[in-house]
């Protein structure tokens, strides 16, 4: 089945922004942990993800739903919506206001369509495959910034702390080389930030397919990389390690130190 992608894009957008509206309601907002006090659902979480399976799926009759909550996958159809109902959940229960609704719709192998929008700053990326990336229906498009001035942006694998020694090592390492050191809470509005050229490196542990499917292709359509460990393709069926610049060249730096600190 040929979709039509930018039409298909233009309908999403509504869907997202109509599902924004669900995660800004905190009148009756019920916050629980899912196995551990660092992970976190809201009953926002739940809203947003119930209202996105049904919408995107009727913008493409026949297509499986891979989402965060629930367990919910269903992904053995030639198209798949990859979704993160609220990236950066433990944000948004504190409302700080880095944190975004996540969509990418996959077909086959490939990443064709990514929307990440966090409504508190009203900032909507986009992308179509082969069709750039924008912010806000701007074009954007990572920045020029070697190493020595590039921000890195990472985490210390919040959910199994047991490689926190392992991540601290790669991110010491880099840091030694690299301007700065930031952690926003999501991945997704970290690989926006790296596309629209505010930020440059990205490195994470273990980060789930619903976290980046969207912001990947944002990042590679504005010309950033973004790949598994020693440059691996990703391929959005599991966990992975995440190694992100907004060049060849800096990518090649970053993820051989990460290959040096890790194993397969």
């Amino acid at each position: 089945m040929e979709l039509d992608l930018n039409l298909l894009l233009t309908r999403v957008h509504a869907s997202v922004r109509e599902a924004s509206r669900l995660m800004m309601d905190r009148e009756h907002l019920l916050i629980k942990s899912k196995g551990s006090v660092t992970n976190l659902c809201t009953s926002a979480d739940l809203a947003v993800q119930d209202f996105l399976y049904r919408e995107l799926r009727a913008l493409v009759p026949g297509s499986g739903f891979l989402g965060e909550e629930n367990d919910l996958l269903d992904t053995q159809h030639e198209y798949v919506w990859i979704v993160d109902p609220i990236d950066g959940t433990a944000n948004f229960a504190r409302e700080l206001p880095e944190c975004c609704i996540s969509v990418a719709l996959k077909g086959g192998d490939e990443i064709l369509l990514g929307v990440v929008y966090n409504p508190y700053h009203d900032q909507l990326f986009d992308a179509v495959k082969g069709g750039g990336a924008r912010l806000n229906g701007k074009p954007i498009h990572v920045s020029d910034r070697p190493f020595e001035q590039g921000m890195l942006l990472t985490a210390l694998c919040l959910y199994h702390k047991q490689y926190a020694e392992t991540c601290s090592a790669i991110i010491l390492e880099a840091y030694k080389q690299c301007n700065d050191v930031r952690r926003f809470g999501s991945c997704a509005i970290e690989l926006c930030y790296m596309a629209c050229g505010l930020c440059e490196l990205f490195f994470e542990y273990r980060v789930q397919p619903w976290d980046y499917a969207g912001a990947y292709l944002i990042l590679t359509e504005a010309g950033g990389v973004l790949t598994g460990r020693d440059g691996a393709a990703l391929h959005f069926d599991g966990p992975t390690l995440l190694v992100g610049a907004n060049n060849a060249g800096n990518h090649r730096i970053l993820s051989d130190i990460v290959t040096r600190h890790t194993q397969e």
